[in-house]
């Protein structure tokens, strides 16, 4: 490469490092808000192997906010069983993910190229945007009001620098400027190494769109159904096997024909080996630097929120980088970032590690035992909802952040989202009429301290019921859940923040907190896009 570098002079608002799920999802939310925002990605296209495959209906409802939830479900496969079966093929669990009120199916197995592909198209339609692709971020370097980047063009072999008051590190579990910065990332990989085979299938055969997970002590395997066509497995390599050898044709059809898969289910597209992580930096913000997605957090596939842990961090950033950068918001609202999702991404990284403790046990006495209790207790009812409380995607719930304090049990939730009428009779989703915004949502009549925060901007929206007649300025929850939600919530109005979680909440009679000072609540400015 030359020495010389081409400096820009253009200031941007925010550079996205990493053009995974992550990256397209900040630059999608972010674009969406005007803001002038560059992509630096060192590959020249979508990663052509599925990673990710599966992912919820939180992320849905972030995809929703940009528009691009019901493209996305096109290529989806939504609501598919799940099975935990023994050695002998016999299920101990049978289930399907329980829905939580976010307004799309519980569960999604997704191709990930093809989800790629269309948060990139979701990019294009913001000309605030630039995507600068075989680009690779050599440096960051901190000033006092922006971050310096130093970037090499792969394509020229030339090197230039821009600027950006903020920077956003998507760059994956290796993530370079997670290492630039000096920030550890603390935890463990599994010694047991995993062999993972993605397949075209051309017929279909029984139980071929179902998730099971193969308890078997002798190999256990995850069995998993991705749309387009597509098809899983994944096991572990067992002690003295060679890696080069596991991932030959031979070895792959001797794992699939003893679960009945022939040469005319499936062609094999590829094999890979890898490993298992457990890990969470030590801090996710360095100045005006954030991390986010695998750079900030590492977790086993178990429950299947890897990539979604990473979506989950560009939707609770990306509002608050707005805020700050119109002037709207303290910069120590960004603190909160950590104070929100770190919590939150060690509880999934826990429950995926217990339900990778089932699938995994060898000891034949102990997985005999698990059969046997696993089975007599899901037959009992309540339990397999229940139990999902349990070991899978714990709540949408932040317990400590930016949030009025304590006082209701409502704050620090995510608010269901429903199915409305809207004030012109239109049906439609909760959080299309929320737009984003600041609001205030109450069941009842204008609830005390509300003026103070309609005085600054945020609308107030009154929620009736599905028996209730229409009312200027109200909407209607047309099956009354998020009425009893409320309710059992102790709610009777809430303070709506704009990426839907409860920032404050008052019982009926009771006053709303004021509106936190130095903060300017106007709704959002919104790009223009097509």
């Amino acid at each position: 490469m030359t020495s010389e570098a081409t400096v820009t002079s253009d200031l941007y608002d925010v550079a996205v490092v990493g053009y995974g799920p992550t990256g397209a999802t900040a630059a999608n939310l972010l674009g969406r808000q005007g803001l002038k925002v560059l992509v630096i990605e060192r590959d020249p296209d979508v990663y052509g192997r599925a990673r990710a495959i599966s992912t919820d209906e939180e992320v849905l409802r972030i995809w929703q906010s940009v528009g691009l939830a019901d493209r996305l479900q096109q290529d989806m496969l939504p609501d598919r069983p799940a099975a935990f079966v023994d050695a002998d093929g016999v299920p101990f669990i049978e289930t399907t993910i329980f829905a939580r009120g976010a307004g799309h199916p519980p569960q999604q197995f997704i191709y990930q190229p093809a989800v790629d592909h269309v948060l990139r198209e979701g990019v294009a339609r913001f000309d605030t945007v630039e995507v600068l692709l075989e680009h690779e971020c050599l440096r960051v370097l901190t000033k006092s009001d922006h971050v310096e980047l130093m970037l090499a063009d792969l394509r020229t072999d030339t090197f230039k620098r821009v600027r950006a008051a903020y920077v956003i590190a998507a760059d994956g579990g290796s993530s370079p400027t997670r290492g630039q910065l000096g920030i550890g990332y603390s935890g463990n990989t599994y010694a047991e190494r995993w062999v993972v085979i993605d397949t075209k299938v051309h017929k279909e055969w029984d139980a071929h769109d179902r998730l099971r997970f193969h308890c078997n002590p002798d190999r256990p395997t995850v069995d998993c159904p991705t749309p387009l066509g597509h098809h899983r497995w994944e096991y572990p390599a067992r002690a003295g096997e060679d890696e080069q050898k596991l991932v030959s044709e031979p070895e792959i059809w001797k794992v699939l024909e003893d679960q009945g898969i022939t040469r005319d289910n499936v062609e094999i597209l590829r094999a890979v080996v890898y490993s298992h992580h457990v890990r969470v930096a030590d801090r996710w913000r360095a100045g005006r630097i954030f991390l986010a997605g695998d750079a900030a957090h590492a977790m086993p596939p178990w429950i299947g929120q890897g990539m979604s842990a990473g979506v989950r961090d560009a939707a609770n950033l990306c509002w608050k980088l707005a805020a700050v950068l119109a002037g709207r918001a303290p910069e120590a609202l960004l603190d909160s970032y950590e104070a929100e999702r770190k919590p939150h991404v060690v509880e999934v990284t826990s429950r995926a590690c217990l339900v990778g403790r089932v699938i995994t046990e060898r000891n034949r006495l102990v997985a005999a035992i698990r059969n046997h209790t696993l089975r007599a207790l899901t037959k009992l009812p309540g339990v397999l909802r229940s139990g999902q409380k349990l070991y899978w995607i714990p709540d949408a719930r932040y317990g400590a952040g930016f949030f009025a304090g304590a006082g209701n049990s409502a704050v620090g939730w995510q608010i269901p989202q429903p199915w409305v009428l809207d004030a012109a009779g239109a049906t439609v989703r909760l959080d299309d009429v929320l737009a984003g915004r600041w609001a205030v949502l109450h069941t009842g009549v204008a609830p005390a301290g509300g003026r103070a925060w309609t005085d600054l901007g945020v609308p107030a929206i009154a929620l009736t019921g599905p028996g209730e007649g229409t009312k200027p300025g109200a909407v209607r929850d047309i099956d009354g859940a998020l009425i009893a939600w409320l309710h059992r919530k102790k709610a009777a109005a809430v303070v709506l923040r704009p990426d839907g979680f409860i920032y404050a909440a008052a019982e009926s009679g009771q006053r709303l907190p004021a509106p936190p000072a130095d903060y300017e609540l106007a709704p959002i400015r919104t790009g223009a896009h097509t």
